[in-house]
């Protein structure tokens, strides 16, 4: 308990490094980012392939907890102009490569989805795939919202070759449903399932929270036992990110003393990781968990687990592309985000400009400590040889983690970091010892949000 206060602070996620709040904005721009991305398109097609993030950003409702960048709206005639823009910025993309793409994975992120219809989906894909050429192994992954996720929904993209669904579960208790304004029976959920796996989708994934406002350990177990009644294929299991200061009036809906803290949320954690391996899951990287027969046990055990701005894949590729308002590229040599307004997205990209509006080249410096916190994110061990000129940064890394190794919570020798089981809960503290655009600025205010 003693560590968890002590390590329990603001820490990145890591999903990239440098995290974006250090992007050094001042050699990015247009121009640099389309060289980045020939770089990567010329070595990587041929053989990796390429990944597309899609961000649909509409939602009907606000769920309070949310962090994600959306738009609230019940009005749907704003699919069809969004559909069109999607697609138009594709277009961007492949005047740009002048060679077919070979697509690898692609995620439908949100927002919701979902609430988007199955007609306009349809579209948007097979827009997509007229010009690209879609791998046989290709992973193709979308997200959807138990109460609107119909059966045309999911035969649709079964047929445009998804078999990838995560739905967001959070969780099941009542109280805490109306706190976050997210309402979904447990009915609902199984029905959604149920008619997954009978039209084939083989791997489900269900978003659960931990750290909500409400939540109790008898909350929080019983959530639980409803998920292990359904047995989806992965768990993504996340610590509550609560960020009021960024995320505005649904953060502040509830007060801090409504959160569960510290050692108790830590708890929440600990009770789900047990009922997850009684129940024959494994551990995957951070807050995920997979059952024997799942392709993201199979390749963290084969050492080919990759993370991105998508979170955690099976695929290794070099090159995302982020299509759609607030969408993040990587090229692995530059990131780029687009501009986040919707309308102002779609202006510019009705008027034929790459809509990125900021973005990071990658120095040798970030690359060197980019391979260490992926390693770290996806292995729990980076390695270096006596060949590898092992500089300033990295010997100040290891300095920092020199108060984490007393601790008990990494194994440092000569040539290795690897983090113990006793560390596993700390791994965002131990990426952050590789940090260094985050140690030689450190924030005035709280950037990200608590590790625990």
């Amino acid at each position: 308990m003693q560590l968890i206060r002590k390590y329990n602070t603001a820490a990145p996620r890591y999903t990239s490094y440098p995290t974006v709040p250090y992007w050094d904005e001042s050699s990015f721009n247009t121009d640099t980012w389309k060289q980045a991305l020939l770089q990567s398109f010329r070595a990587t097609n041929d053989t990796e392939g390429i990944s597309i993030y899609i961000h649909l950003p509409y939602c009907e409702q606000l769920c309070t907890y949310c962090g994600c960048n959306k738009h609230i709206t019940v009005n749907h005639g704003v699919e069809a102009p969004y559909i069109d823009s999607l697609l138009k910025e594709w277009s961007l993309y492949l005047e740009l490569f002048k060679k077919r793409p070979r697509i690898r994975e692609i995620h439908l992120g949100g927002g919701t989805p979902t609430f988007f219809s199955p007609e306009n989906l349809h579209q948007l894909l097979s827009g997509i795939y007229m010009q690209a050429d879609l791998l046989p192994d290709a992973t193709l992954s979308f997200e959807g919202h138990p109460n609107n996720t119909t059966t045309a929904h999911m035969l649709t993209l079964y047929n445009l070759g998804f078999r990838r669904m995560s739905l967001g579960i959070q969780d099941f208790d009542p109280q805490v449903q109306d706190i976050i304004n997210r309402i979904q029976p447990y009915e609902t959920v199984e029905r959604v399932t149920a008619a997954a796996r009978e039209i084939g989708y083989t791997s489900i994934n269900y978003d659960l929270v931990y750290g909500l406002p409400l939540q109790t350990i008898t909350s929080v177990k019983d959530t639980i036992s409803k998920v292990m009644q359904l047995r989806p294929d992965r768990i993504s299991f996340y610590s509550y990110a609560h960020v009021p200061w960024v995320k505005g009036v649904g953060q502040r809906r509830y007060a801090e003393e409504d959160l569960p803290k510290d050692e108790e949320k830590r708890a929440l954690y600990e009770l789900g990781k047990t009922m997850f391996a009684e129940s024959g899951y494994t551990e995957i990287g951070m807050d995920h968990f997979a059952l024997p027969h799942d392709s993201l046990y199979h390749a963290c055990k084969q050492g080919s687990l990759h993370r991105n701005f998508m979170g955690y894949t099976d695929h290794h590729t070099s090159l995302m592309i982020g299509l759609g308002a607030s969408s993040i590229g990587d090229s692995w040599y530059a990131y780029a985000q687009n501009e986040k307004k919707i309308t102002t997205w779609q202006q510019l990209v009705n008027s034929g400009q790459f809509p990125v509006v900021r973005g990071h080249i990658l120095d040798t410096e970030d690359l060197l400590l980019r391979r260490h916190i992926h390693a770290l994110m996806c292995g729990l061990d980076t390695r270096w040889t006596p060949d590898d000129n092992i500089d300033s940064v990295m010997e100040e890394s290891l300095q920092r983690l020199t108060e984490l190794e007393k601790d008990g919570l990494v194994d440092i020798q000569y040539g290795s970091v690897t983090v113990t089981e006793k560390g596993r809960p700390f791994i965002r503290n131990i990426c952050m010892a590789f940090d260094a655009r985050l140690w030689r600025k450190l924030p005035h205010s709280q950037l990200f949000s608590n590790a625990i």
